[in-house]
Formats: C-alpha cells, sequence, structure tokens
C-alpha cells in the first residue's frame, strides 16, 4: 500500500530564500566535517554546530509560516478541521 505525497506551492520568493539558506547550510555542514578531518579545536567546531543549528531554525520557521498561511488556512477553508489536529502534532515533535 502506497502513501499518498501531498503537495504545497509556497511563493516563489519564499521557496527560493529556504533554498538558499539551506544550501549555505550543507556548506557549514561540510565545513565542520573539514574542520573535524584537520582536528580543529573542539571549541571552534562547537560553535559552528550552533550555528548550523541557529540557520535550521531559521528555516523551519520560514517553513512553518508559511504552512500555516496556506496549507492550514486552504485546508481550513476547505472545511478540513483535521489539520488543526496535525499541525498540533507537527508543532508538539518540534519543540521536544
Amino acid at each position: 500500500m502506497s502513501k499518498t505525497i501531498e503537495t504545497s506551492h509556497h511563493p516563489y520568493a519564499t521557496k527560493s530564500d529556504m533554498l538558499v539558506r539551506l544550501r549555505k547550510i550543507e556548506g557549514q555542514v561540510r565545513g565542520i566535517s573539514r574542520m573535524i578531518d584537520e582536528d580543529i579545536y573542539c571549541d571552534n567546531i562547537l560553535h559552528q554546530f550552533r550555528s548550523v543549528e541557529a540557520a535550521i531554525n531559521g528555516v523551519r520557521k520560514t517553513l512553518l509560516e508559511a504552512h500555516v498561511k496556506s496549507c492550514v488556512v486552504g485546508q481550513i477553508q476547505e472545511g478540513n478541521l483535521q489539520v488543526v489536529d496535525e499541525l498540533i502534532t507537527t508543532i508538539g515533535k518540534m519543540t521536544r
């Protein structure tokens, strides 16, 4: 049995911004790998991890906002109130 994959359509600027930020995060993670490989001082590497976490949280916040403003609102307008429970579950998982 295959699960139906839902899609969303975010404004181009939002999508583009998130993709640019994710590519930067990819570069930061590659940099951390390089730092570990080159035996860079642990404290410096730990600071880089914090930077990556902050960047990921920024993208996550942008996506959550876009999700609520478009996907959730649209589904509520279509009468699908179950999306509210889905959103609460998602936020719960994000805040663990």
